[in-house]
């Protein structure tokens, strides 16, 4: 057995059923913001081009997937349906977005956006191991092949 393979099955058997009430709340946080990027997206693609130039189709390309993967990433989470996949596509965006958009915030504010980015990251890491959980689609279809 590698190692992926250990993982997998160690998070399937140390997952508490109140981390999925968590992994559906970031779910729906990640939808929120993806909703909110599409309304500041040139806002925020002037940020990551003053910091990071690069040509305008990339910016384009860029934005559309930030986009998508907090859209299509916060649904499958909500559903616990691939989550694995879905954490691995939003580990990047948020990546990006502590080291190119929050680092010129203050960081003490009220609710300092970088604190929120990292609490985020730290939560998709951890369902990057964990995986989704007994309250998912794809556990209610492993209850039903063990049943057959």
């Amino acid at each position: 057995m590698n190692l992926l393979h250990r993982i997998e099955l160690w998070g399937d058997r140390h997952h508490p059923q109140w981390m999925d009430i968590v992994r559906i709340a970031l779910g729906i946080f990640l939808c929120i913001k993806g909703i909110q990027f599409v309304y500041n997206m040139s806002h925020l693609m002037a940020q990551v081009d003053a910091k990071l130039p690069m040509p305008e189709f990339a910016l384009v390309v860029l934005g559309h997937y930030v986009f998508v993967a907090h859209l299509l990433g916060g649904i499958l989470m909500i559903l616990g349906a691939y989550t694995r996949i879905a954490t691995l596509i939003q580990i990047p965006i948020l990546l990006g977005a502590i080291f190119f958009v929050n680092t010129s915030r203050a960081l003490w504010k009220p609710f300092p956006e970088l604190i929120v980015s990292l609490i985020v990251l730290v939560l998709l890491v951890y369902f990057l191991v964990a995986g989704d959980g007994p309250w998912s689609i794809k556990a209610d279809d492993m209850e039903k092949e063990k049943l057959k």
